[in-house]
């Protein structure tokens, strides 16, 4: 062997066992959400396999559920921060908001947040700044407005729609307050209007208002409340016969009428990338907020025969799945 040869072997020796010794260092981070579906339990869990991180065994994950007590969410990020984990996940708006406000210093990566921008979170999509980033699941601009479409063309004799909304979401007030959405609803011919929720109970009345009012169709702005409660909203939506748009898929094998947005296991799965870059060394400024890549347009025929409904063959064409 050559000299030189020898004293690159040699160092390369020396240098493995620390390697060695700091992969087997088990990694911790916090995870605040408000529940976990199966979907993207797995979907996130396969991503971080992917990058060779193995929950329970080289990554340790402390977990805050608050879909049940959405006012201890303060409380649950400043629970995970004294933790001093290595990162935090924020799942939805609340948590996001939370942890900023908890830790300036620990990594946040953050999933389901529709306009992070528009809450303060970070300074631009392209530049977050600071110690957050994450994965938004809207695309800013008209996205509301489009699922006003999407549900007009389903129900082209709506006049009326009501959009359900949690008024402790901070991204509702940002939702019904965009150009977009008024834009929308004055070019169909639409009058919108507002029904709340903040629990599970609430959610009763909010579409017993709506068929008060008169609506012809409900649009679900999204919340972790009628995410968690989805067979209750589909259920609620049927016994008003108010047909229904949703945000994630979860809602149509329930029953859902239609579902239009991001795919949310898609979201949790590159949520592994982030998270495997930050605990490599990368800070979370120079990651950009990524928006997602990959939409769904799900219909229920049966819904839609229950309701009376005749799907254009023009959305048939559109739709990614048709549920018989």
């Amino acid at each position: 062997m050559q000299r030189r040869e020898f004293i690159a072997a040699t160092a390369a020796l020396l240098v493995l066992p620390r390697r060695l010794r700091a992969q087997e260092r088990p990694r911790r981070i916090g995870f605040l959400i408000p529940y976990f579906g199966q979907p993207a339990r797995d979907a996130w869990r396969s991503g971080l396999r992917e990058r060779g991180w193995i929950e329970g065994k080289n990554l340790l994950v402390e977990y805050r559920y608050y879909v049940e007590t959405p006012d201890r969410v303060p409380a649950l990020a400043a629970e995970l921060v004294a933790l001093n984990p290595d990162l935090v996940i924020a799942v939805g708006p609340q948590a996001a908001v939370a942890l900023k406000s908890a830790t300036a210093t620990i990594p946040i990566v953050f999933v389901v947040v529709a306009d992070p921008v528009g809450l303060g979170l970070v300074q631009s999509l392209s530049r977050p700044g600071g110690n957050i980033t994450g994965f938004a699941t809207l695309v800013p601009g008209d996205f509301i407005a489009k699922r006003i479409e999407i549900l007009r063309e389903l129900v082209p004799g709506a006049s009326k729609i009501a959009i359900l909304v949690n008024p402790n979401n901070p991204l509702h007030r940002l939702t019904l307050a965009t150009e977009e959405a008024s834009r929308a609803s004055r070019s169909l011919g639409v009058v919108l209007l507002t029904v709340e929720a903040t629990t599970p109970e609430e959610l009763d009345a909010a579409f017993a208002s709506a068929a008060a009012q008169h609506a012809d169709a409900i649009v679900d702005a999204n919340d972790p409340l009628t995410n968690s409660q989805a067979p209750r909203v589909v259920a609620l939506a049927a016994k008003h016969r108010l047909p229904a748009s949703y945000l994630f898929r979860l809602f149509a094998p329930e029953g859902g009428l239609m579902t239009y947005g991001p795919d949310l296991p898609d979201l949790f799965r590159r949520a592994g990338d982030y998270v495997d870059k930050i605990l490599k060394g990368t800070k979370p400024s120079d990651l950009p907020v990524e928006q997602p890549t990959k939409f769904e347009l799900v219909i229920n025929m049966k819904t839609a025969k229950a309701l009376g409904l005749t799907v254009p063959p023009s959305l048939l064409a559109r739709a990614d799945e048709v549920i018989e």
